[in-house]
């Protein structure tokens, strides 16, 4: 899925995920966000742009030390809340504006 240009990873993520992404020390985060905040429609779905945010290149998703997002060209890692963990990118993966308008839709811009 693309949103203006860029790719979107949308991620159901599972009950061991969701505990993985609030189990971090948000205090120690380079871009400190609690996983509550980045996810809108509910802590199983998360939404992201698929965007480094270094150099701009796509991360591979369920990759990485914390089996998140991971970006092989410098490698930065990302947790399963696409909050930056490690490696040179300075922010979280970035959220695009979205919600579930039905069951199984969902409306992002």
């Amino acid at each position: 899925i693309k949103w203006r240009g860029k790719p979107v990873f949308i991620r159901h993520r599972s009950a061991d995920e969701i505990a993985e992404a609030n189990s971090c020390d948000v205090t120690e985060l380079r871009d400190p966000e609690t996983d509550d905040v980045r996810v809108l429609e509910g802590p199983e779905w998360l939404v992201v742009l698929g965007v480094c945010t270094h150099l701009g290149c796509v991360p591979i998703p369920y990759a990485g030390e914390y089996h998140g997002y991971f970006c092989p060209c410098h490698g930065s890692h990302y947790d399963t809340s696409g909050r930056i963990r490690k490696g040179p990118a300075p922010l979280n993966l970035e959220l695009p504006p979205y919600k579930f308008i039905e069951e199984g839709k969902l409306l992002i811009g």
